[in-house]
């Protein structure tokens, strides 16, 4: 009876044990972000899942919390895509991908276009949580144009894509942005200056220090963080012709690195911004993102900190439907420790980060005690005292 209950539950984002039924106690993946209602934290990444409004709509439709739609911007007269644009790592022996590069550049598609179908998929799904990314040139008329004419055709949110690590950057776009704390906080302060809905800066990973252009955009007013774009790479070079992929008449660039590979490098990244945002702007968001596939990868970006969690590459190779096994395995994670909501345990894992000279004292400490509880203990029948009868057999069980 609980596995069907629990299933029938996953599709609105609650779970019920028999136990917990009973005491009327149910664990939701419903939360709010920045004022907007998800039903659940795992949200499309921007990129090829939501290249248009057809896609978008499968995502609403299998049950995604939101959708973050490819990046646009004004003139997309400009953005010519390559084939092939993508090279793909896989675990010897078997066909499991756990690297995925791309050269795809931003939206290629009007940008009228573009407000048709958000205002089209805000009819239809009028519910559902829709974030436009959005990329300019380094200019303030045109991120004011674009933010003005977004939210005004109804999109819920705005990303601002500060970070793609291979996007126009000969235009000053993307990643040539995000790595300037500088500009970051020039633009963004520009976003907000017209900006009457939330405002996500997405963050590049490549730079030395992700919280230096994080606080700039917090400082300005941005309502959260997205973390982290791609990490800019080269695949490899085929050893046959020599050649480096992904290859385009013989010749490539680098390129946006992805999917699980990274997810090591993604959660160092959002605990680093988690740990500023929490002492300077506990009153923002974060939403964490790089190699998720499943329940438990999604649970340890919530406890580092994320209040949602974007998947893109995930999406590109299980498909759309994969968000309810992700949904099912987090709410099995919440329901084994007893977790309500997502609140109980976002960023609970953050306290346990230091310093190597305190993990030092603190192993120092350990086995000093552990020295001083093996030396109270009686290892022969001559050591027994009658005065210390009682604690000395104390010493002597295990942990209760």
């Amino acid at each position: 009876m609980f596995h069907v209950l629990k299933i029938i539950c996953c599709f609105s984002g609650r779970v019920l044990s028999p136990e917990r039924d009973i005491m009327g106690i149910m664990a939701t993946l419903e939360t709010t972000v920045n004022g907007l209602r998800f039903k659940n934290p795992f949200v499309i990444g921007s990129g090829p899942p939501g290249t248009n409004a057809n896609v978008i709509r499968k995502a609403f439709d299998e049950g995604w919390g939101g959708v973050v739609a490819k990046t646009i911007s004004l003139n997309a007269s400009k953005v010519i895509n390559v084939a092939p644009r993508y090279a793909r790592m896989r675990s010897e022996g078997s066909k499991e991908v756990f690297g995925w590069e791309n050269i795809e550049l931003i939206s290629d598609r009007p940008f009228e276009t573009w407000l048709e179908e958000f205002d089209s998929l805000k009819q239809s799904h009028p519910d559902e949580i829709l974030i436009a990314s959005i990329m300019e040139e380094y200019t303030k008329d045109c991120w004011h144009e674009i933010v003005e004419r977004c939210q005004a055709i109804g999109v819920d949110a705005l990303e601002l894509n500060l970070s793609c690590p291979h996007g126009l950057p000969e235009r000053k776009m993307g990643a040539a942005m995000g790595e300037n704390p500088d500009i970051v906080k020039e633009v963004t302060g520009w976003v907000m200056e017209v900006a009457t809905i939330p405002v996500w800066a997405k963050m590049t990973p490549n730079i030395t220090h992700i919280t230096d252009p994080g606080r700039s955009a917090l400082a300005v007013g941005a309502d959260g963080l997205a973390a982290i774009n791609t990490i800019l790479s080269v695949m490899g070079v085929d050893l046959k012709t020599l050649r480096p992929l992904p290859t385009v008449e013989g010749y490539s660039v680098p390129g946006g690195y992805s999917c699980k590979a990274i997810r090591p490098i993604a959660l160092r990244m959002v605990m680093q911004l988690a740990q500023m945002m929490k002492s300077e702007f506990p009153d923002r968001t974060l939403s964490g993102i790089g190699g998720v596939e499943t329940g438990d990868d999604a649970a340890q970006f919530i406890l580092l900190g994320a209040h949602t969690v974007q998947v893109c590459t995930g999406v590109m190779i299980h498909g759309y439907d994969m968000v309810q096994e992700m949904c099912s395995s987090l709410l099995a994670f919440m329901e084994s420790h007893g977790f309500d909501s997502l609140e109980d345990f976002r960023g609970a894992s953050l306290p346990y980060f230091s310093t190597h000279a305190d993990l030092v004292e603190r192993q120092t400490q350990a086995k000093a005690e552990k020295k001083a509880r093996r030396e109270g203990m009686v290892e022969k029948d001559a050591q027994w005292s009658g005065d210390e009868f009682v604690e000395q057999s104390d010493r002597l069980v295990s942990n209760d």
